[in-house]
């Protein structure tokens, strides 16, 4: 079972020296997603600093960019880092498609749908040769000449994984992707109830190969004070995951729903210490795991050996990085006890 740890630095020349610790301390992926920097470039770096590691965007947003520029973008990536790169994409929601990144929204999951299949055709095009003429409902693409055509990859196309939080969206990453990122607002009975069978409705979602990746937050620290430093920031982060509808469907798989409309008028007035507050000790536990680094490792073993086959750790907070790598021994341990071919690659 893969375990995967998150490319954070304040700055870009911190990732080569982060990339290294994180493929060092016996991680199997690092990823980047969509946050106060692109996604794609510090993994650019990390690509050069690195030999082993699976590089990751989970996600990058698709609908702030079209097919043909996250093709160039996922091909160079992918060639500099000898087939490493696995392309995570997600929808984000309408206010940011259209209000931040000033582009399109409309029918998320049919357009994400059509993006993929305009990626395959791109990537067609270059690996083999097959003459582009991609001509769908939101993307076109005809047009290729032997100019702006890269050279085919040895490695082949890079993977391309969804990220979702409906049963739509994660249908259609059933039917199209690699593999698929669950959302971190998410639940191990919602998982189970939801989403896995959402996903194996796809052809490609039921077949061998397929990769669900789940990051769980974890709250957690070397001592008490950074385990409370943690678990506020994580409540932060619930909350704030809360207040959007699109996820109200988690809150609603367990009789929560009615905390949603709440969430999202505290986010609206800024009052973000009062969305703290009001994740209580259960909607935290139901979604995040807390306690000592051993804890969490237990913890994340218990709620994904057997049900995903690979976890990342997912923190909004800074923290010492020996402290992921005890996360990570303890899982190892754990998921070993649960299932001792758990450490194999599946």
């Amino acid at each position: 079972m893969k375990v995967d740890a998150p490319l954070v630095a304040a700055a870009l020349h911190q990732v080569p020296a982060m990339a290294r610790r994180v493929e060092a301390d016996g991680f199997d992926g690092l990823y980047t997603f969509e946050g106060p920097r692109d996604p794609f470039l510090p993994l650019m770096l990390a690509a050069e600093h690195t030999e082993r590691v699976e590089l990751m965007t989970a996600v990058a947003i698709a609908f702030a960019r079209n097919p043909m520029t996250v093709a160039n973008l996922a091909w160079d990536l992918n060639a500099a880092s000898g087939g490493r790169a696995v392309i995570g994409l997600g929808s984000q929601i309408k206010p940011h498609i259209e209000k931040r990144f000033s582009m399109t929204w409309s029918h998320p999951a049919a357009r994400m749908r059509e993006f993929v299949g305009a990626l395959r055709a791109i990537f067609a095009t270059w690996q083999d040769g097959t003459p582009l003429a991609f001509d769908g409902t939101y993307y076109h693409h005809t047009l290729m000449t032997p100019f702006f055509t890269p050279e085919p990859a040895p490695s082949g196309p890079p993977r391309i994984f969804l990220a979702g939080v409906g049963p739509t969206m994660t249908r259609v990453a059933g039917e199209v992707a690699d593999g698929f990122f669950v959302h971190p607002f998410s639940t191990p009975s919602y998982l189970e109830s939801v989403t896995l069978p959402a996903l194996r409705a796809g052809e490609r979602g039921a077949g061998p190969g397929y990769e669900i990746s789940w990051p769980v937050m974890i709250a957690t620290g070397i001592n008490d004070e950074a385990r409370a430093a943690a678990e506020y920031a994580t409540r932060a982060q619930i909350g704030f995951y809360a207040s959007t509808p699109a996820y109200r469907p988690v809150l609603d798989h367990h009789d929560r729903g009615e905390l949603q409309p709440e969430f999202n008028r505290l986010s609206k007035t800024g009052d973000w210490d009062s969305m703290v507050t009001l994740v209580d000790d259960e909607l935290f536990d139901l979604i995040a795991v807390r306690g000592t680094p051993d804890d969490c490792g237990r913890e994340l073993a218990r709620r994904s050996v057997g049900v995903v086959n690979r976890v990342a750790t997912n923190a909004p907070y800074a923290a010492d990085p020996a402290v992921w790598v005890e996360v990570l021994k303890a899982f190892r341990i754990h998921a070993d006890e649960l299932d001792p071919t758990s450490s194999g690659v599946p």
